[in-house]
């Protein structure tokens, strides 16, 4: 289990200390946003951010945020790949630019390197709206990671319960190889070989390779006719489904959450009509509610972690009116206050009303645009769409 919040665990440099008080009086707060712009899911991390910074907007707007104080969002860079990279961005933002909270980061050895090297040590609590490796569960982060997306542990199972379903029983497995495709590949086989299902062949891949043939022809060459693919769609896992449709070496592809969006289909030459796989998502009053609140703005909040980004979001701008001040320490005591019972329900376009209801010391129970529910260690157990490629990504069904 990870390591609840001690009040004594981490003392701030005063100088960062005295920095975030005058700007939380001034009206102006500062809070990060971190995620993968560059790397193997740039495609997705605009509109995650852009969800996160409505979620902003719609507390600044209000003008019931501490008496009218000010979200200012600062992005920073992860790469996603490069976790020294990550931790430096991560630095600047609570450093220099004294954030007081941080939504991301967005893949999980991204969020584990600032979790452990800079949120632990500085007090700055981060809210991920899509790293799911199982391994972050027991992250000793002290009690400052939170994440809106649910752990692999649970999609790894939902995905062998649909390929099931789906009357395939036999299948090779690649997975970029870092900690969120390991995990998730581990979880997957446990899962599908549970339900008499038969991995033939489970194989990592690295990303950013130019030709992924080799490891297209040692997975052809267990005789599987399906493949899963646990990558990245900007990256290896795109790859391997081109070089697959290339040597006409799989009849379908079965796909996790880092595979599953438009720029998939708009950048792989040939048909990938029948593919399908699962990523987080309900259909829930709040999902159906996001949406609304997302067009009403120009935005189109379809797509896969834009719920969970603008819930990381609300979620920051509710712990700092119910600890009454954009204090770090406050902020991260008051995550798990917000986002469970007891309280009043609050759904997105509804952010007002929930700093109304804290301001006058009541409460309040987030459920936003995921169902938000936090374990006692601080992620969501969530709901998966089963979505499937005919001819762009359609959900097909929850679990």
């Amino acid at each position: 289990m990870r390591k609840t919040l001690l009040a004594s665990a981490t003392a701030l440099a005063l100088s960062a200390t005295m920095s975030v008080m005058a700007a939380s009086h001034s009206g102006d707060i500062k809070v990060g946003i971190i995620l993968g712009f560059t790397g193997p899911i740039e495609s997705l991390t605009p509109d995650m951010a852009a969800s996160a910074e409505l979620a902003f907007k719609e507390a600044s707007d209000s003008g019931l945020l501490l008496k009218g104080a000010k979200i200012t969002p600062v992005r920073a860079d992860t790469t996603c790949v490069d976790a020294a990279v990550a931790s430096s961005a991560a630095e600047r933002l609570v450093t220099s630019e004294n954030v007081v909270a941080m939504v991301g980061a967005a893949c999980s050895g991204a969020s584990t390197a600032i979790a452990t090297k800079v949120a632990a040590p500085n007090g700055v609590a981060m809210i991920s709206p899509s790293s799911t490796s199982p391994a972050l569960t027991t992250l000793d982060d002290n009690g400052m990671f939170f994440r809106t997306a649910p752990s692999d542990a649970r999609q790894g199972e939902v995905l062998a319960e649909v390929t099931i379903g789906r009357d395939i029983k036999e299948v090779a497995v690649t997975y970029t190889n870092n900690d969120y495709g390991k995990g998730l590949a581990e979880s997957f086989g446990t899962a599908f070989k549970a339900k008499g299902g038969k991995v033939a062949i489970s194989a990592a891949h690295e990303d950013g390779k130019a030709d992924y043939s080799a490891e297209v022809g040692a997975l052809s060459a267990s005789g599987a006719e399906d493949l899963v693919v646990l990558g990245y769609l900007d990256q290896g896992g795109r790859g391997i489904i081109q070089a697959s449709m290339d040597a006409d070496a799989f009849s379908r592809f079965i796909l996790a959450d880092g595979m599953i969006g438009d720029s998939l289909i708009q950048n792989v030459d040939g048909d990938l009509t029948g593919t399908f796989g699962t990523l987080p998502g309900s259909e829930s009053a709040g999902a159906a509610k996001f949406l609304d609140v997302a067009k009403a703005s120009g935005m189109d909040g379809d797509g896969p972690y834009r719920a969970e980004s603008y819930d990381a979001a609300a979620l920051i701008v509710l712990a700092i009116q119910a600890g009454g001040s954009a204090d770090r320490a406050d902020i991260a005591k008051n995550i798990m206050k917000v986002a469970n019972a007891p309280g009043e329900k609050i759904l997105p376009g509804e952010l007002a009303k929930g700093l109304k209801i804290l301001a006058e010391g009541g409460e309040i129970d987030y459920d936003g645009a995921s169902n938000v529910e936090f374990s006692e260690v601080g992620e969501a157990a969530g709901s998966y769409k089963e979505v499937e490629v005919a001819p762009k990504f359609n959900t097909i069904k929850v679990h």
